[in-house]
């Protein structure tokens, strides 16, 4: 189950992982259109509004569309084979089902408790998503027929149906399956969503006054799970979801913004429910804190090499606001300062919302310079400034807490050893280096190789070779693997001479920790197995 759940989290990235341009660039575009800002210019039906205005429109494709990419990016991660294809029937059965929500509301929408004849949004409950007005089962609707859809791919894709039925084999098969499958879930969605709307906004409501507890739990759940990689089930409904505010903290925030920044109300009066999106603080203040402790409890003779590997992740962290390189750098070499981490990231977070401080602080400084500091600094300058103030304050507890951690249990983080070869994260050069000096380059040259095939082949002959793969995903910095059998894998020296920043063990799930390239490695990856494959047969 754990695998399982694992394989839907990498999958949940791929669509997850356009929002931060999609934030920026909305974001962007509201303070350009901002007179507070950029002046008379930004008016109201000057030549820059307008313009400013039709760039804005196209920022907000991600998440007007945000259902469909749900759908399709699911479908993606998830199918086992032909996932091109799957994502077209999962497109395909999910207009069919919200048109038959549609004409179900519009004929006996009063026994299900639903007005269709009101308009979308507000308290309607109502949504036109793909041109079509219906039910707004918001992205959990389109995971449920992603998973649908995935489950009828894997199982009837490959089907052979009798010759004088061979048009309706393959995708078309599946389209037909969808169809009937999808007559009873809009029926049972169309009886019980009403009443899930109902809870939610009783959620929203207990959420939204729990205050400073509500916030420590959610910080500290998101931080604690990341090794798991089910914190995407922790975030993902409160930034892109309905758990706290319809239509997720992120969108709600930037449609807000202009009436945020030019309101000299407190922040947290104006937007109580951002406090729910603080947990970016934790990768831009809590990083430098870590990192100098790391370096200051390493050996002198090992401090350069310490500060090589640090400086680029630190600075990963908190401009872009990918920690996983700098956390995963001491998880599996002293677990304990990570469950100490999602402790003081959950405090912190909760210490500035309850000193006033709220807003979409999701990601790294430049997410939160252009969707915070910049556009409402002209009326919020004081709530940044006790921002900054907790936050560096707590720099130096991070620093101070690590350091003495690490000293008292002698903890092996980066630079503790002797001779330290764990300081080491290997690149890609490293790796070549190595394979050159022992004349063993092993480059597969096969059609659609590049220069991620060597790290690729690294990994699956440390995996014992396709014939030992199950199942391989990714998320965002992690290769999820499935193997058949565990004593085939090697050490995890073996991986980190093809850059691997670490590897985590579950049975027979493995967890390569490889970076923000693992897309392009996954992709390498796959073309390899199915090169052996082909090979054998």
């Amino acid at each position: 189950m754990m695998e399982k759940l694992q394989r839907f989290g990498g999958a949940m990235f791929t669509p997850v992982s356009l929002f931060a341009f999609a934030g920026i660039s909305v974001a962007f575009t509201i303070i350009m259109k901002n007179p507070l800002i950029v002046g008379d210019i930004a008016s109201e039906g000057t030549l820059w509004y307008s313009i400013w205005s039709v760039l804005e429109e196209g920022a907000w494709t991600i998440f007007n569309q945000m259902e469909l990419l749900f759908l399709i990016g699911l479908s993606i991660g998830l199918a086992k084979k032909a996932s091109g294809r799957a994502a077209m029937e999962a497109l395909v059965i999910y207009l069919t089902f919200n048109y038959f929500v549609s004409m179900l509301l519009q004929q006996f929408g009063l026994t299900f408790g639903v007005d269709f004849s009101q308009e979308v949004g507000g308290d309607s409950g109502l949504k036109m998503i793909a041109g079509i007005k219906t039910l707004d089962t918001n992205i959990l609707g389109a995971i449920l027929v992603a998973l649908i859809v995935v489950w009828l791919h894997d199982r009837y894709f490959e089907k052979k149906l009798p010759d004088w039925l061979g048009i309706f084999q393959g995708s078309a098969y599946i389209v037909i399956l969808g169809f009937f499958v999808m007559i009873p879930f809009a029926v049972l969605t169309s009886w019980l969503w009403p009443i899930v709307q109902s809870g939610i906004a009783s959620l929203q409501g207990f959420m939204a006054t729990s205050g400073t507890f509500g916030v420590w739990i959610y910080i500290f759940l998101e931080r604690l799970l990341i090794p798991t990689g089910l914190h995407h089930f922790v975030y993902v409904p409160f930034n892109f979801g309905p758990a706290i505010v319809e239509g997720g903290l992120q969108r709600v925030w930037a449609e807000n913004m202009v009436v945020f920044a030019q309101s000299t109300e407190p922040l947290k009066t104006l937007f109580p429910e951002g406090g729910f999106a603080l947990h970016g603080n934790s990768k831009v203040f809590a990083a430098p804190g870590i990192a100098l402790a790391f370096y200051y409890t390493a050996r002198k003779e090992n401090r350069k090499k310490v500060a090589a590997l640090l400086i680029p992740i630190t600075l990963t962290a908190v401009l872009a606001g990918i920690t996983e390189p700098l956390e995963f750098t001491f998880l599996f070499l002293a677990p304990v300062l990570f469950v100490v981490h999602a402790l003081i990231a959950a405090t912190m977070s909760t210490t500035m919302y309850a000193l006033g401080v709220v807003g979409d602080f999701g990601g790294g400084a430049l997410s939160m310079m252009s969707k915070n500091w910049i556009p409402l600094f002209n009326n919020h300058w004081d709530t940044y400034l006790i921002q900054f103030a907790v936050g560096l304050s707590f720099t130096l507890i991070y620093f101070l807490v690590f350091r003495f951690l690490i000293n008292k249990f002698n903890l092996k983080t980066p630079g503790r050893e002797a001779v330290d070869e764990e300081a080491k994260l290997y690149s890609k050069k490293d790796y070549k280096a190595k394979k050159a000096s022992e004349k063993e380059t092993n480059y597969v040259a096969i059609e659609g190789a590049n220069q991620y095939t060597d790290q690729a082949q690294t990994f699956l002959k440390a995996f014992g070779g396709s014939e030992n793969i199950a199942s391989a995903a990714n998320c965002a910095t992690r290769l999820r693997v499935s193997v058949k059998d565990v004593e085939k894998v090697q050490a995890d020296s073996a991986f980190q001479s093809g850059g691997a920043h670490g590897v985590v063990r579950n049975g027979t799930a493995f967890q390569v920790i490889v970076g923000l390239s693992v897309p392009q490695v996954r992709e390498q990856f796959d073309l390899l197995r199915n090169h052996e494959e082909k090979g054998r047969d």
